[in-house]
């Protein structure tokens, strides 16, 4: 193994919170291999680049020698994660949970080494349990500590209903280090409190306490909020190779270094340097931009798509299919206009509905794919290439 300096190099790019470093540094200088556990519930079937963020630190740790764990929550699934929510989630029965997560292994070994990968599912333990054993849990855990959650002040601070089976999520995710006997567990920044749950549990159950390391959520095309397919910004995995180059294209160039930090394989010494030409000039941010999105669909489809996805978007964008002559525009800032008013008031459309005709109509594309909600905005801090029908063209440039 690397020695640990240089591996703690390596598992700190990109990450917002060790606890303890000094911990994992003493772990691994015992140079042996780690057991290192990152759970997903199979809520959906599809994945988004947001959720690859923790596969790649896993990958990094796989690179590195250590044991990897992927561990697919299919009891938890069917209680519902509580953090973030609002409102409590809409359960989802044995048959649902079932069939998302037989998409997930076909999506997640597009990263992770399928070879050097162990796959466990927390209802081969949970399943288990008798109702002593989780009374035996339960017990291990105060009301007060776990009504310290922000999610859960906020719904009762608004008189929102609290589930007594959403105070369990935390304690049956915590008991998967016990039974996984974890020595580093990996989340999104929303998901600490779930995992120092983890570390208390092992203490309790007389194990040393996992590591906890948490990886920031990525935004998403938007550039504001975290990537969501109900916020219409996601990337998905299983998008078309074309689709997929497309979408990193629209991202703004500020939020492009981010994605080569949490996606992208070029090495952290690379990426300064590629940071350092962009400021000086000597790189334009676009052929960066390029080069990330050859790099993340050739993951997820191959080089030769990769490569034919850049050519076509090339084509579009830069060549035959559109007009030298091209109105362009400065963008509205952070703000996000929707669709129909963009078309409106760039005079793409005589009016609000004939704009919304034609999106139902398939005949509006932005950056080359077709929009589908007529209702989809868009942010000013950002390009985009607006085509409506054949003929009708608009680049707007970042305001």
């Amino acid at each position: 193994m690397l020695p640990v300096e240089e591996q703690l190099k390596t598992l700190r790019r990109g990450t917002s919170e060790i606890i303890d470093e000094k911990d994992l540094a003493k772990l691994l200088a015992k140079g042996k291999p780690l057991r290192i556990k990152a759970g997903f519930d199979p809520t959906a079937p599809d994945l988004h680049l947001g959720h690859t963020v923790l596969l790649h630190k896993m990958k990094q740790f796989q690179d590195l020698g250590h044991e990897v764990i992927f561990l697919i929550g299919d009891f938890t699934g069917m209680i519902g994660d509580p953090t973030g929510r609002s409102e409590t989630r809409k359960n989802l029965t044995p048959e649902e949970v079932q069939e998302n997560a037989k998409t997930y292994l076909e999506q997640v070994f597009k990263i992770l080494d399928s070879e050097k990968t162990t796959v466990a599912y927390n209802s081969e333990w949970m399943g288990k349990f008798t109702s002593v054993n989780m009374i035996e849990l339960a017990a291990h855990y105060t009301v007060a500590r776990m009504l310290e959650r922000d999610d859960f002040q906020k719904r009762m601070a608004k008189n929102l209903p609290v589930s007594i089976h959403e105070l369990m999520y935390p304690l049956i995710q915590g008991y998967d280090s016990v039974a996984l006997k974890s020595d580093v567990e990996l989340g999104g920044t929303d998901q600490k409190f779930n995992l120092l749950v983890g570390r208390d549990l092992q203490r309790a159950y007389e194990q040393k306490p996992q590591i906890v390391l948490t990886m920031p959520l990525l935004e998403g095309t938007d550039g504001v909020q975290k990537m969501s397919k109900s916020l219409n910004n996601s990337i998905g995995v299983f998008d078309s190779p074309n689709e997929m180059f497309g979408k990193i294209m629209s991202i703004s160039d500020e939020l492009m270094w981010r994605y080569y930090e949490l996606l992208s394989q070029v090495s952290t010494d690379e990426l300064g340097s590629m940071k350092e030409q962009a400021k000086s000039g000597a790189l334009n941010p676009k052929n960066a931009k390029m080069k990330l999105a050859r790099e993340i669909v050739a993951l997820y489809h191959s080089s030769e798509e990769a490569e034919a996805a850049a050519g076509e978007f090339e084509n579009v964008f830069k060549k035959k299919n559109t007009p030298e002559d091209i109105p362009v525009i400065k963008g509205w800032g952070q703000e996000t206009r929707g669709i129909c008013t963009i078309l409106k008031e760039n005079k793409l459309t005589d009016s609000t509905s004939a704009a919304r005709r034609l999106i139902q109509q398939g005949s509006v594309t932005v950056n080359g794919e077709k929009v589908a909600d007529v209702n989809q905005g868009f942010s000013g801090d950002q390009e985009y290439m607006i085509k409506v029908g054949k003929k009708r063209f608009l680049k707007i440039e970042p305001g």
